[in-house]
């Protein structure tokens, strides 16, 4: 490996090839402290050329590359393997592509280097006085090109879509150095196939990706936050949809469960909310009709609201009900190391699915556990997430982090009801045994012979989406 990390060098310089063991393992190990491997190195180049001199080094030498981002993933989709034959694999970190274009105004569209965080990016709308769709917890970290590549979706999904819908065009590297995708802006054309939007959600199989040119929207100014107790998922979904037909926007729906809450309120030390001895939350974000704030008080008294609902209209109250939710991530993390499953489940679902989580989970748990299991307690099982789009977070503390079993089976419910695998955060290394689950094996062939004609080596991101012979 010294002749590959002297290549690299000379590619990015000698100072952006990092080789201390302390310093890659920061690198291999993934946010949940879940999944970790091995890497040869972390090489960060700055400019496409860099990046597609650093592909082509790596391809001489048989060398795998893990792109990575912010490294904010929870499957294990931007961290090398554990093991493995062959040479530890290259990490590409794309933490200097960091260019951000003046916003086109004319267009309403920005071009950001893959790098680029989210919140820089919002930041940067906003001051152009546009909005970027895509908000999520992660966004002082996440960057874009770590977000196309996994499709993220965010708080504000419910409204813009996921990050698909913010995609113009891309630029990226594939397997054989060669550089592909433009950043024109157009919006219109029948010039074969959208290289942007095969890439987005390829999380890194197929391309690095090094820059990406994004669409912009008008901001909505919020006109009110709610926060309701609820009686479980499916009555938070129902009040979410007659909300949604009596206001003129949602920007954002979302769910606490009631354990969720329970947490978070003790770690963060929030004060008690509308209805404490509720089941679930919901919390709704609605904007204002054209401008006029008085009418949505008057809007929202046609919906039925619960008696345990508290609406803010101001900043400050708008900023303490987004933290029951906003925090949820760091109140979790605190507990333990926890089983983070992203899934996805049709809204007519969402009632089956949360009335038979907690029995497969216990299941799960007391099976990888042994006879007797259930004498030690019941797993800390939380729900929340992105429930307009039936995007759900399950988190699960308790099971040995290395035990997938609880994973599992949590997936297996949301197929059986349905539903996806994998929601915002990708299959990653973590689910592509799953895959087949949610997609027909004439889904994952065709994936596979995209996969195979990019990168005939397998050297980008091996092990991760697709599932293994």
């Amino acid at each position: 490996m010294r002749k590959l990390i002297a290549d690299l060098r000379a590619v990015t310089g000698p100072a952006r090839v990092l080789t201390e063991p302390d310093v890659v393992a920061g690198y291999a190990t993934d946010w949940t402290r879940r999944y970790l491997g091995a890497a040869t190195c972390v090489v960060s180049p700055a400019s496409i050329a860099q990046v597609a001199g650093v592909i082509r080094a790596c391809a001489a030498h048989g060398v795998p590359i893990v792109p990575q981002g912010g490294n904010t993933g929870l499957v294990g989709g931007s961290v090398p393997p554990a093991g493995g034959t062959g040479p530890a694999p290259v990490i590409l970190s794309t933490g200097r592509l960091t260019s951000l274009d003046p916003v086109d105004a004319r267009s309403g569209q920005v071009t950001a280097g893959a790098g680029v965080t989210i919140a820089r990016l919002a930041g940067h709308a906003t001051a152009a006085g546009l909005r970027y769709g895509v908000d999520l917890a992660s966004r002082d970290s996440a960057t874009v090109g770590g977000t196309i590549a996994t499709n993220a979706g965010g708080i504000h999904a419910i409204r813009y879509g996921p990050t698909r819908a913010q995609v113009v065009g891309v630029t990226a590297v594939l397997a054989d150095g060669s550089a592909v995708g433009e950043i024109s802006g157009l919006t219109v054309g029948a010039t074969g196939y959208d290289l942007a939007q095969l890439l987005t959600g390829s999380e890194g199989t197929l391309a690095v990706i090094t820059a990406a040119r994004l669409r912009l929207r008008v901001p909505e100014r919020p006109a009110a936050v709610l926060l309701a107790g609820v009686a479980g998922i499916d009555a938070a979904a129902d009040l979410l949809a007659r909300i949604g037909a009596a206001v003129p926007a949602l920007l954002a729906g979302e769910y606490v469960d009631a354990s969720g809450m329970a947490l978070v309120r003790r770690v963060a030390g929030l004060p008690p909310p509308p209805g404490p001895g509720c089941s679930g939350f919901l919390l709704a974000e609605i904007a204002a009709d054209q401008g006029d704030s008085d009418r949505v008080e008057q809007q929202l008294s046609s919906v039925g609201l619960p008696d345990e609902t508290a609406v803010a209209q101001d900043a400050r109250g708008m900023a303490a009900l987004w933290a029951y939710r906003e925090r949820m991530t760091e109140a979790i993390a605190t507990a333990g190391i926890p089983h983070k499953i992203d899934v996805a489940v049709p809204s007519v679902k969402l009632g089956a699915f949360a009335a038979e989580l907690d029995d497969v989970v216990g299941e799960a748990s007391d099976a990888s556990r042994g006879t007797g299991a259930r004498q030690f307690g019941q797993p800390l099982v939380t729900v929340f997430g992105h429930i307009g789009v039936g995007n759900l977070h399950v988190n699960v503390i308790g099971p040995d982090p290395a035990d997938p079993s609880v994973d599992v089976a949590v997936a297996r419910l949301a197929a059986a009801h349905g539903g996806s695998v994998a929601a915002e955060h990708g299959v990653g290394r973590a689910k592509t045994g799953w895959l087949g689950w949610t997609r027909s094996a004439a889904e994952i062939g065709a994936m596979r012979a995209i996969k195979t004609a990019l990168d005939p080596a397998g050297l980008l991101n091996p092990g991760v989406l697709l599932p293994s012979r």
